[in-house]
């Protein structure tokens, strides 16, 4: 349940690192199962908005689930696994407290992109090197079906500009100009694997032009150091009274 010296060293250098085999592969099977079926649930509830992606044709297919954490108990078994806040634990240097969850499901030949950004822009927690997003692969993810892709060494600058993508609310991105993509690297990874990515780290993934699903589930954490300068925190799940018992055992 540890990282090795490469790793840590990676992390810290790139701003970025894949853990294969965090979990098997049957678990990684047994959540996206779950999530699948929340995200029917939803659905028949109204709740599509944007959460939907819509090919050219009118298909229809989940693109996003908020909060999964907080709507079924296997998704909380996994995320407070030891073998996922140990190794988070090891780059932090304190216990990784979890604050909020998404789960992004490219669906085949049309899932959509999500542009460049850094998470940090949007939370504005410090220190920055305390905070933490760790990127679980459902499925096995690579170029070909949207993996992620860094550019390495952006978490070693600042929090840079970000401007509002037309037509798109939730999505903000750098000018063009501040975003060296001669430093882009992919983040291969296979199904039960996770990605570790700094607070900082510019990242982004393409659209889906494989015939596979690409489900993949953000999670980000940070230390009891981390103060906010807006309300990231407010209904972080560890400070949720609701929750109290789930964290404690």
């Amino acid at each position: 349940m540890s990282l090795s010296a490469a790793q840590r060293d990676h992390y810290w250098a790139k701003g970025w690192v894949v853990a294969e085999g965090v979990f098997a592969r049957h678990e990684a099977d047994r959540v996206a199962k779950v999530l699948l079926a929340i995200a029917g649930r939803e659905r028949e509830s109204g709740k599509d908005g944007y959460n939907l992606d819509i090919s050219e044709d009118g298909d229809r297919a989940p693109r996003k689930i908020n909060e999964p954490f907080a709507k079924d108990a296997v998704c909380r078994e996994m995320l407070l696994d030891a073998r996922l806040t140990s190794r988070m634990e090891q780059l932090l240097g304190h216990q990784p407290l979890l604050v909020v969850d998404q789960a992004f499901l490219k669906p085949p030949r049309f899932g959509s992109a999500k542009p460049y950004h850094q998470d940090n822009f949007y939370f504005r927690c410090h220190p920055d090197d305390e905070v933490i997003t760790a990127w679980l692969a459902l499925d096995d993810a690579d170029e070909q079906n949207g993996c992620l892709r860094y550019i390495d060494g952006s978490h070693l600058g600042p929090i840079i500009p970000h401007e509002q993508v037309a037509g798109e609310e939730y999505n903000h991105v750098p000018p063009p100009e501040l975003i060296d993509l001669s430093k882009e690297s992919p983040a291969r990874v296979r199904k039960g694997g996770v990605v570790f990515h700094h607070s900082k780290a510019l990242h982004t993934s393409h659209r889906n032009s494989s015939d596979r699903w690409r489900k993949g589930w953000a999670t980000h954490w940070v230390t009891a150091n981390v103060t906010c300068e807006k309300e990231t925190l407010d209904r972080a799940y560890f400070r949720r009274p609701e929750l109290r018992e789930v964290f404690a055992r």
